[in-house]
């Protein structure tokens, strides 16, 4: 029988959002529970180097960053517990968590269980995970030193893991389905570069039909555009087109929409990260569709704990 855990708030998620909701509702005295999930510092880890954190002026690795959060909560008395949760019950207050190795209840919840990364969806990419396919330059870069290899995106993620990789690699081949990358401005002047250097090349317009190998590794890519069948030897490949958020186990507990929970979302007003359930919170990529920033994740943390404190503070009174 699994250990009972019981707490005002628990904090389901350890990215920017779990974490910076930690520290705010640890400083008011709310003696926070935060469970890690299977990611802790969630998709932030991957980042290699963070250029636009407010008040760092050198640039900072996300597992720095998060270490410093992660210490920061700690300091502050937050109690973290390395646990993954794999069923909710929000029927009734106290809500119920049920993790592999506890079962919680608590009087409040905020949800930031971050997001994952999304694949094509090829039975090729599953084939070769961990073998040549990856999602993770930062992680998995080290091991392609001197080689050729793909990265499939065109959005920031894309464009930086390409910019990561052309250091190490021999050659980046950067795969597009449109003609236009979404990346910010001053990254893609800095892949312009690169290209222009022959570092990258750049494939626009341009899908990805399969991947090939032997049991052990990838070899080739195969790139469809115009109709027409193109073979890139490579020697590892690496998706970047974004992530799912992470709501699977609540989608009988709480509204959502296209994969991410409906908060009141009513801009600087209160109870902006107040779910459809009275008592649960959300924070993070779970409820941004669109910004999908560090700081914009531990900023809506912050609110989702001022929210929770006002909604423990009416509990009592």
């Amino acid at each position: 029988m699994k250990k009972k855990i019981k707490s005002k708030l628990i904090i389901v998620g350890s990215g920017p959002a779990g974490y910076t909701a930690s520290i705010y509702a640890a400083r008011a005295n709310l003696s926070p529970i935060l469970i890690t999930g299977l990611n802790p510092g969630g998709q932030l880890v991957t980042t290699n180097e963070i250029e636009n954190w407010p008040g760092e002026i050198n640039t900072i690795s996300g597992i720095e960053l998060m270490n410093r959060m992660h210490k920061q909560s700690l300091h502050l008395n937050t109690r973290i517990i390395s646990d993954f949760v794999q069923e909710v019950d929000f029927s009734h207050s106290p809500f119920k968590l049920f993790g592999e190795e506890y079962k919680y209840t608590a009087d409040c919840i905020i949800v930031a269980t971050g997001s994952n990364p999304r694949y094509l969806g090829l039975e090729s990419e599953k084939k070769f995970l961990g073998k040549g396919v990856s999602t993770c330059a930062t992680c998995d870069g080290f091991f392609y030193k001197g080689k050729e290899v793909a990265v499939v995106g065109g959005g920031n993620t894309a464009v930086e893991e390409t910019l990561y990789l052309s250091n190490i690699a021999s050659k980046v081949h950067l795969i597009h389905r449109k003609a236009i990358l979404k990346a910010e401005k001053i990254l893609v002047q800095r892949l312009q570069k690169k290209i222009q250097n022959n570092q990258v090349i750049f494939y626009k317009n341009t899908n990805v039909t399969n991947i090939t190998g032997n049991s052990n590794s990838v070899n080739k890519i195969h790139i469809k555009f115009n109709n027409t069948i193109n073979e890139i030897p490579v020697s590892g490949i690496f998706i970047a087109i974004g992530h799912n958020p992470n709501t699977d186990i609540f989608k009988n507990q709480l509204i959502i929409n296209n994969g991410y929970i409906q908060v009141a979302g009513r801009g600087m007003h209160k109870n902006s990260t107040k779910t459809s359930k009275l008592g649960i919170f959300a924070a993070g990529d779970v409820i941004d569709h669109c910004y999908r920033q560090a700081i914009t994740a531990a900023a809506t943390g912050c609110m989702a704990a001022l929210d929770a404190e006002k909604y423990l503070d009416n509990m009592i009174n």
